[in-house]
């Protein structure tokens, strides 16, 4: 049995709620659980302290046990300083689609003419002078 700390959405349309859970990886999102640790409602402000709630010794005893938390209660967690998050880099995800599209493009080209070039090289070395 596989744990994971993650969000369980809950609150009403377009006014998210999520509470932070300890469930089975292959329980659904908002289904079943095994405990509550808190809640986390994302539209009060970054400085309320109503935003994030959460039972610190309960997680740290589910960490203790095997529970792997996700990316956002990582950031909760690294915050509280009970763990310390690992940063991730994904320098593809701020571009847009178009500009992602438009580097391929120029990558394959760049490849495609070097391949060429190397092709055309060995040739030039096989041609007796």
């Amino acid at each position: 049995m596989s744990l994971r700390i993650r969000l369980a959405r809950a609150g009403t349309k377009k006014r998210p709620v999520y509470h932070i859970v300890v469930a089975d990886s292959r329980y659904p999102r908002d289904g079943r659980f095994i405990e509550r640790l808190g809640f986390f409602n994302p539209l009060l402000p970054k400085e309320n302290a109503d935003r994030l709630k959460f039972d610190t010794e309960k997680a740290k005893s589910w960490l203790d046990k095997g529970a792997t938390p996700t990316d956002r209660i990582s950031r909760f967690l690294d915050s509280a300083g009970l763990r310390k998050r690992t940063v991730r880099n994904n320098p593809e995800r701020a571009l847009p689609r178009k500009e992602r599209k438009a580097r391929a493009e120029e990558a394959a080209k760049a490849a495609a003419a070097a391949k060429a070039a190397a092709a055309a090289k060995a040739a030039a070395a096989k041609k007796p002078a």
